[in-house]
């Protein structure tokens, strides 16, 4: 199962940085001996892992070489990871697509953002097998994010993207698709002449061509981290065990 990580963007909201955004230090770890801070996207990539995924794709950016630097070299866990290039920031569907020859038709694949943090661990291996299915959480302002309309039976009728007074409180912060679903969004994406930046509106359209997915609104709190009043947060969320437990809740 591959993991797929966007992290080409520039992080213009909490800019200036010294690093990528998505080394941001959130938290720490043990090696058994010394606490080390720890990057957010481990935080991503641990979920992955929790969720079945064995090879990881980050999709980074031309000046990101420490995220290669960071995940080759200091990340030795990990031991199949590719790095892509998105040569220009044209939108979360062009980068995510910068994979689709790397992945085997058989394989499935699960997709999450860097920058966030979200709660339970376990929430990509809650996602049922070969089926496209978004992991939700709740938020108090949906207008800042992608919002998902589900029915009784939790089939996913739209997502608002960025919509003001969306009809959710319910966003997906991550998703699980087999490959063979990957290729067929990208076959419409480039069918639509690639001007879908979101991935919301080009699964509105491939929804309303027959396509189906899944809403899990299995996910209880979530932190995008790209905002510093948001890092904030993170921090003293993950600062210590108990708060990071309390978290959970």
């Amino acid at each position: 199962m591959w993991g797929i990580i966007p992290a080409a963007g520039s992080g213009t909201r909490i800019q200036p940085l010294a690093c990528s955004k998505e080394l941001l230090p959130v938290g720490s770890q043990h090696d058994g001996v010394t606490e080390h801070p720890r990057a957010v996207s481990e935080y991503l990539v641990e979920r992955m892992r929790i969720g079945g995924a064995d090879k990881f794709c980050f999709v980074i950016g031309p000046k990101k070489f420490d995220i290669i630097e960071y995940y080759s070299s200091r990340q030795p866990s990990l031991s199949t990871v590719a790095f892509m290039i998105q040569p220009t920031p044209d939108g979360l569907c062009d980068a995510l697509f910068r994979c689709v020859d790397l992945i085997p038709p058989d394989e499935q694949i699960l997709i999450g953002l860097p920058d966030t943090v979200w709660f339970p661990e376990d929430g990509f291996a809650i996602l049922p097998d070969h089926l496209f299915s978004f992991l939700l959480f709740p938020v108090a302002t949906p207008s800042l994010f992608d919002a998902v309309i589900f029915d009784d039976e939790r089939h996913v009728r739209e997502i608002q993207v960025k919509q003001v007074n969306a009809a959710s409180n319910w966003v997906w912060g991550a998703f699980k698709l087999p490959c063979r679903i990957f290729r067929e969004l990208h076959a419409l994406w480039c069918e639509r002449g690639r001007k879908d930046e979101y991935v919301g509106t080009l699964v509105n359209e491939w929804l309303a061509r027959g396509g189906t997915a899944t809403a899990v609104p299995y996910g209880s709190l979530y932190i995008d981290v790209g905002t510093l009043p948001n890092y904030r947060k993170a921090i003293q969320l993950l600062g210590d065990e108990a708060s990071l437990a309390g978290g959970r809740t």
